[in-house]
């Protein structure tokens, strides 16, 4: 008659019910005729006892207590109420009386890392001379590092941003749509890719969905959005690039101005970090306990600055910069911290970029031939979207590839889809893996990209 039961179920509710539970062996302790285990699942465990009496022996004892590490166990019992709350555990109300338990997966007894380790926080294992796990140990052994309650909770918040994404497009009437992957040209028109044999010549991975984005506003969707990976052949090593990431597009045809689509895509962006904070209360406060940080802060509507007005700021705070120098990674987190502390926001939009640091697709500005309707917007102090309105006409278009030097033959289909009347729109790509890590207060983005990918890993 037992039933199932999920480890993060079982609460006070639960007392004096028999129940089932499938887990992880986290820790086991014998103590005289008794034995003491910890079960896990993600980012939930429960004490559970075995103790001498009418349903268990001392062989039962025994055995529970010689099983390994991380092992997966089968356990049948009673949920009692503790006679104190459990520390260390998630569910410290309650614990679990073992009458029978299967091992189902046994593991072996060496770990290449103990999760333990992996989830303690860097300065405190530093000050008690206690081990903590570094970077490349935890990459090298992706799937122990998984298991730990904090990347536990990382993705599923990771995975939530993803649902809030979809959930708020499709609701202002976005189409979701897949775009090709392997390419015949460039798509930012620059020398980072990815070239890939192709048959009997080459192709190259996708820097971005942006010119079938485009092509679909073209074939008059109107609203498009897609999910997908994204390929970047920098050399960059960096805490926040990535080689392969995943890619949250967006593009809108507008009516009247491109702020329509700026501030539909600050919205989808207010949507999601509200949802996150209504429905992913516990994961932040997981991640929280591992790696603290104050909590994200935004403003509704979201703050939006010109370009010249964020150099303002730098400059008064002792920057040299020009009026038409793209912001360097320094500059951004300064810009950030100057913005936090004056209008109290971890989310910004910066608008109005100078044409000469945007790509060659990017809409000038009328009123100002060296700015474009071009914005990127920002996360405690970095990027996370990269946007502009786009060039609907075919011969501005190859005005502007003609300048950046960009050969026209191998854009000639995106060009065409321009020469049968396209609407005016924008839009803009998101990094998935830097949206998680800047809202969780993180220091890296490997630590929210599942199996990374950079210059110098390719593996697991």
């Amino acid at each position: 008659d037992r039933v199932l039961v999920r480890i993060k179920d079982l609460t006070l509710e639960k007392a004096d019910q028999e129940v089932w539970v499938r887990g992880r062996i986290h820790t086991s302790r014998a103590k005289g005729k008794q034995c003491f285990l910890v079960l896990r699942q993600q980012q939930f465990n429960i004490q559970a006892l075995v103790a001498v009496g009418q349903h268990a022996s001392k062989q039962m004892v025994k055995f529970a207590a010689n099983i390994t590490k991380e092992s997966i166990v089968d356990v049948e019992g009673v949920v009692r109420k503790a006679y104190q709350k459990v520390g260390g555990c998630t569910q410290q109300d309650v614990e679990l009386h073992v009458q029978r338990i299967y091992v189902i997966s046994s593991a072996e007894p060496r770990l290449p890392l103990q999760l333990d380790d992996a989830v303690r926080p860097e300065v405190e294992g530093e000050e008690d001379g206690r081990a903590t796990v570094n970077q490349d140990t935890r990459l090298d052994n992706r799937i122990i590092d998984l298991r730990t309650s904090t990347s536990q909770a990382i993705f599923c918040l990771q995975s939530g941003i993803c649902q809030l994404f979809r959930e708020t497009l499709i609701r202002k009437g976005f189409v979701e749509i897949q775009t090709p992957k392997i390419i015949s040209a460039a798509s930012e028109g620059g020398a980072n890719v990815f070239t890939v044999s192709y048959f009997k010549t080459s192709a190259y991975l996708a820097q971005s969905p942006q010119l079938y984005k485009q092509m679909c506003i073209c074939a008059d969707f109107d609203k498009v959005f897609c999910v997908g990976p994204v390929f970047r052949a920098e050399d960059s090593n960096t805490h926040r690039h990535l080689t392969e990431f995943v890619g949250l597009d967006i593009e809108m045809a507008f009516n009247y101005h491109y702020h329509e689509v700026v501030d539909e895509i600050a919205d989808t962006l207010v949507q999601i970090f509200k949802g996150l904070q209504e429905r992913f209360q516990t994961e932040i406060q997981t991640v929280s306990k591992q790696f603290p940080c104050e909590p994200f802060k935004f403003l509704e509507p979201t703050l939006r600055l010109e370009y010249r007005e964020g150099v303002a700021m730098l400059r008064e705070a002792g920057v040299e910069m020009g009026d038409e120098e793209d912001l360097s990674t320094p500059n951004e987190k300064l810009l950030g911290r100057l913005v936090k502390e004056k209008y109290d926001t971890d989310f910004y939009i910066l608008d109005k970029y100078p044409l000469a640091v945007r790509p060659f697709y990017t809409m000038p500005d009328p009123a100002n031939p060296k700015t474009s309707n071009s914005y990127d917007m920002f996360m405690r102090g970095e990027e996370i979207l990269s946007g502009a309105q786009r060039i609907h006409d075919p011969q501005l278009l190859t005005e502007r590839a003609k300048h950046h030097g960009i050969d026209l033959e191998k854009i000639k289909a995106y060009i065409d889809s321009f020469r049968f009347g396209a609407p005016p729109h924008a839009g803009g790509g998101i990094g998935l893996e830097r949206v998680t890590m800047l809202y969780l207060g993180l220091h890296n983005v490997r630590q929210t990209s599942m199996f990374p990918r950079d210059p110098k890993r390719l593996t697991p």
